[in-house]
């Protein structure tokens, strides 16, 4: 491994930029490839997800790089979720119930930009623009690339390539249609779509919605969200089935039906967005989508990363953390100094799997919370004894959503099982009344755990 420094890097994105000055903070000759245009030289496309959550795992990446005072510059803290019922009341559930454990927004092509800036003032990274790759050689270490610019087609080879291009990676096709490869992959789709919307600023710049907060309007089947823009904006995401439901994407084919769905569901966000026609009808509708593969690597000549090799739908705004976090963890593993770039990437993959397997589980349970479950009021009886517990005894007990995005020590795995069999235990508790109100704190703190462990100890029976 010694010799064997220079990395190519498909895709240019959050995760492969990262990848890209982290790897060359170790010393590696990294050159990566990005079919897009310069995002600091051109305007975003509209229609995609102009914001993101950042949370604690996406932090610790950001720390170990040296770059998160920068990156807090981007950020707008957001300390809950602000339901808002259909009959315009509204409540702030907070994400944990410790004060200084909350998510932020951060504009999404703000942070690739900075992660661009900070790998480009490394003097062995070089990064290119509009090169789209058509296939990899796996055997050769070999990918082509056509100049978008001339049309030109060449090829670029590394002593490794690592493709972090995203959910339709061409690394990852490469390795599908690869001769005599066992190549497992999966996507599986939702029956929703979503449709990228916007909130203006008011007319002074002020934020028309609650700043701090990320904003959910749960509708049973559909909702709709929104996240804070440093400018004052809010960007909306409308969540829809594509045709099944009394609504759906393919009945909002007018203005006039548009309008009408949003009266009957939304009312209180209609009057703040005085372009929906527009960007409804300009913006395309997108799919939600879960892909699995494995293994992550051929040989000791290419690795997928980030969304191409586990992308996720957005539910619990931990893709972009996830995608950090697989570089924090890659970097531990090259710390081991293996002998071997298959060393590396089976020790790589063997850490990672299970961890990213369980965020999509994950992603897909929040779906449910999301869209239904916080407007019950059964959960959201949950949910207040859950951040009272966590602010009365923060180190014995974590919700399902404090241990994914709060506890970036253990896994998502980990997280994934404890989480279920908490969420279990409390709502079988509530629903039969068996948390009496006279009871301690404490008390109920002994009785959930006492029913959680009872659950987990269950589920291991089985296994075994």
């Amino acid at each position: 491994m010694k010799n064997k420094k220079n990395i190519l890097i498909i895709g240019a994105g959050l995760c492969g930029s990262f990848l890209a000055l982290r790897l060359a903070q170790r010393g590696f000759s990294v050159e990566v490839m990005e079919k897009r245009a310069d995002l600091r030289k051109t305007k975003i496309h509209s229609g995609r997800s102009i914001n993101l959550a950042f949370s604690d795992r996406g932090g610790k990446a950001m720390k170990m790089a040296g770059i998160q005072e920068k990156v807090d510059q981007l950020l707008i803290p957001m300390y809950g979720r602000m339901i808002h019922e259909k009959n315009g009341t509204s409540k702030l559930y907070p994400y944990s119930g410790l004060k200084d454990e909350y998510i932020s927004a951060v504009p999404r092509t703000a942070l690739n930009c900075l992660l661009m800036d900070e790998a480009e003032k490394m003097d062995n990274v070089k990064i290119h623009f509009e090169m789209e790759c058509t296939q990899v050689n796996l055997e050769d270490t070999k990918a082509t690339f056509i100049n978008q610019q001339t049309g030109e087609s060449f090829e670029k080879s590394g002593d490794i390539i690592i493709g972090t291009d995203g959910a339709g990676s061409i690394l990852r096709r490469s390795m599908l249609l690869q001769p005599n490869f066992l190549f497992n992959y999966s996507q599986i789709f939702l029956n929703h779509g979503y449709k990228e919307l916007y909130i203006p600023p008011g007319k002074n710049g002020e934020f028309q919605l609650e700043k701090n907060a990320l904003h959910i309007w749960p509708r049973g089947e559909n909702m709709v969200i929104a996240l804070p823009n440093l400018d004052g904006s809010f960007t909306v995401t409308l969540f829809l089935s594509y045709k099944e439901g009394e609504d759906n994407f393919a009945k909002l084919d007018s203005p006039e039906n548009l309008k009408d769905y949003f009266r009957k569901d939304y009312p209180n966000i209609l009057k703040l967005m005085p372009d929906l026609d527009e960007l409804f009808f300009e913006n395309p509708t997108s799919s939600l989508g879960t892909i699995r593969c494995s293994p992550w690597h051929y040989k000791g000549n290419t690795l997928l990363m980030g969304d191409a090799a586990h992308a996720v739908v957005p539910f619990y705004g931990q893709g972009m953390n996830a995608s950090f976090e697989d570089v924090f963890v890659f970097d531990q593993i090259l710390d081991r100094n293996l002998n071997s770039w298959e060393e590396v990437f089976e020790a790589y993959q063997k850490e990672r799997k299970a961890d990213a397997d369980a965020i999509g589980d994950l992603s897909l349970d929040n779906f449910q919370e999301m869209k239904s479950d916080t407007a019950a009021p059964l959960f959201q009886e949950k949910r207040n004894l859950e951040t009272a517990l966590e602010k009365e005894f923060p180190h014995l007990y974590s919700g399902k959503y404090r241990l994914v995005t709060f506890n970036e020590e253990i896994g998502y795995s980990e997280a994934l099982k404890k989480g279920r069999a908490q969420d279990e235990a409390m709502l079988r508790l509530l629903a039969e009344k068996k948390i009496p109100q006279h009871l301690s704190l404490k008390e109920k703190l002994d009785l959930v755990n006492q029913t959680t462990q009872q659950i987990l100890n269950k589920k291991k029976e089985r296994l075994i």
